[in-house]
């Protein structure tokens, strides 16, 4: 069973997220509001995966993912965008995401992201 992060501000996304992944056999094992937090529990807990929310206080997504991929290069990480963020999403693929799902969430993309990226 695969173990995943979930990181986004917006405390109903994560729960929204958490909701489709634990639906599908998959573990959430922690949840982080901003990017500061999240490399704090990536290191921790050592996911296998970590959906990753690209505006956020503190510490953002893309400085988030270059921090993680910083301590662990085999890092898998899906970003997870709202309309219109193509250019950062962009920034974040290059930064070592391996996919993105926009918002608002629609479950069989969700799926098909994280069985993509955890192939």
């Amino acid at each position: 069973m695969a173990r995943v992060l979930i990181v986004d501000d917006a405390a109903f996304m994560r729960m929204m997220l958490k909701d489709i992944l634990t639906k599908n056999g998959y573990e959430v094992i922690g949840e982080a509001p901003n990017g500061a937090k999240a490399v704090e529990i990536y290191k921790l807990e050592k996911p296998d995966v970590v959906t990753m929310d690209i505006t956020m206080p503190e510490m953002d997504g893309i400085q988030a993912v270059k921090e993680i991929k910083a301590f662990d290069p085999n890092a898998k990480i899906i970003m997870c965008s709202a309309m219109g963020q193509q250019a950062m999403v962009m920034e974040a693929i290059k930064s070592g995401a391996r996919d993105f799902i926009v918002k608002p969430f629609q479950p069989e993309r969700v799926l098909e992201a994280l069985k993509k990226v955890l192939g």
